[in-house]
């Protein structure tokens, strides 16, 4: 079962829509069109195109297995006592003294561009739980970073 937002559910299902009604038609017309250039079995046209159709069915499938196992968590349920999915965390960096602004998210919904990180990545499982004030370390792959939490809020 994998927590998210309702916009990120809302993405899932537009993607899937997208690839099932657009997508999945395009990769049919690419195999009928190399069909009918003869002998398939010395036709690349015809096996890069199997291969595409089946990469695609694929991502299909684990988008539809995520959206059937989503659970979308009410918001308006969510406290800003402590770090949890959804929570928009505001910290410090103690060693360089450089501001952070993370908001955790489902791994379907992380983007880094949009200050976006997923609860299964080190700094979002060393926040979990924890409150304003509190300072943690946190052992990422170039080592220990140790960060003071500022603000929690929900949004």
């Amino acid at each position: 079962m994998a927590y998210m937002s309702q916009e990120g559910y809302d993405k899932l299902v537009a993607e899937l829509k997208q690839l099932e009604s657009i997508e999945r038609p395009k990769a049919s017309a690419a195999i009928a069109e190399a069909r009918d250039k003869g002998d398939l079995s010395e036709n690349s046209e015809y096996d890069a195109a199997k291969e595409a159709q089946a990469h695609l069915e694929d991502k299909i499938n684990k988008l539809k297995v995520a959206i059937n196992e989503a659970k979308i968590v009410d918001t308006s349920r969510l406290s800003a006592d402590t770090v949890q999915i959804l929570s928009k965390v505001e910290m410090t960096n103690l060693a360089n003294k450089a501001k952070m602004v993370y908001t955790i998210v489902s791994e379907s919904e992380a983007n880094l561009k949009e200050g976006k990180i997923a609860i299964t990545t080190p700094i979002a499982q060393g926040l979990l739980n924890k409150r304003v004030g509190d300072e943690v370390d946190i052992k990422i792959p170039r080592g220990t970073i140790k960060l003071r939490i500022d603000k929690i809020s929900i949004e």
